[in-house]
């Protein structure tokens, strides 16, 4: 199966550009995803996108791990009712280095074939000038087209507006995707539903600066069945770092999996087949006690 239809089946699709199931399909194809470096840790709400770079990468094709070193400086309003608050240069860094550590546990930097590669977008962004940035960027898009992007929306509908600083994010995420493609031949980004405006924006880019076709692919933002946000529990988020969530903790996270919700989790979060998921679905559907899928998921 090819990767789009393997991550299809398993309803990890929610939107794509035209025309990159067949770019997916035609060659390698490099592509990346970008991970804000907020805390220290990356949490089990990230798991979607890591298996979507480790599924890129067992397709053949070659993923890139960004961690937002430059971007994590100013915030993504996306999803965000208020500005985030802004983390020092310190912060920022010492956080980027332990999200490089987490990612390498799930990517194959060694591969001889179709490597991974973590970067660091400061590299990049924190030595660009302000003047250069807005005539070589900037004169790109519209404040129309900006104004329209429903992230910003609702925060300007909002009492707490939003602020030059995170209006502009969208411009550094696009200009992201042009050095990706400029420095690797990045053509693909992915990420959840809710960074397509970002994603869009950086295909402009690359559209409008090299005259080049490039594709977004985004995946949907989990809830689960009763409705409340993936990866939140009365104790608080589930981190990926065992020093903040125990191995037990962890555990029980997913062995407590409500039974609507596990089917569909090990299709997100494992790399079982079909037949076999299918056989666990049928397992759990006539034995619910047993907990087939949850036991599984170890």
């Amino acid at each position: 199966m090819d990767l789009y239809g393997e991550l299809a089946w398993r309803g990890l699709v929610y939107d794509g550009t035209e025309g990159v199931r067949d770019a997916l399909t035609a060659g390698q194809v490099t592509g990346y995803i970008g991970f804000d470096p907020t805390a220290s840790s990356l949490h089990v709400g990230n798991l979607l996108v890591i298996m979507a770079l480790a599924h890129l990468q067992r397709a053949g094709h070659a993923p890139i791990a960004v961690v937002g070193g430059g971007t994590g400086l100013i915030g993504d309003p996306s999803g965000k009712t208020v500005e985030r608050q802004l983390l020092t240069t310190a912060q920022v860094e010492k956080n980027v280095e332990g999200i490089r550590g987490q990612l390498a546990r799930f990517l194959d930097f060694a591969s001889t074939t179709a490597p991974a590669k973590l970067v660091n977008n400061a590299d990049w962004l924190t030595t660009l000038g302000a003047v250069d940035f807005m005539r070589d960027v900037g004169k790109h898009f519209t404040v129309n087209a900006m104004l329209a992007k429903e992230s910003v929306k609702r925060r300007i509908e909002s009492e707490e507006g939003i602020t030059y600083t995170e209006f502009s994010y969208s411009l550094l995420q696009a200009y992201d995707f042009l050095v990706l493609f400029d420095r690797f031949g990045c053509t693909l980004q992915m990420g959840g539903s809710d960074q397509w405006g970002n994603i869009v924006a950086g295909m402009d880019l690359i559209r409008r600066v090299r005259g080049a076709k490039a594709h977004g692919l985004v995946l949907p933002l989990i809830t689960t069945a009763s409705g409340t946000k993936f990866g939140k529990t009365e104790s608080g988020t589930i981190w990926l770092d065992p020093s903040l969530t125990s191995p037990y903790e962890f555990y029980q996270f997913w062995f407590n999996t409500d039974d609507r919700d596990a089917v569909r989790y090990l299709k997100f979060f494992s790399f079982l087949d079909a037949a076999r998921i299918a056989a666990l679905e049928t397992a759990s559907v006539a034995e619910p006690e047993k907990r087939h899928a949850q036991l599984r998921a170890r």
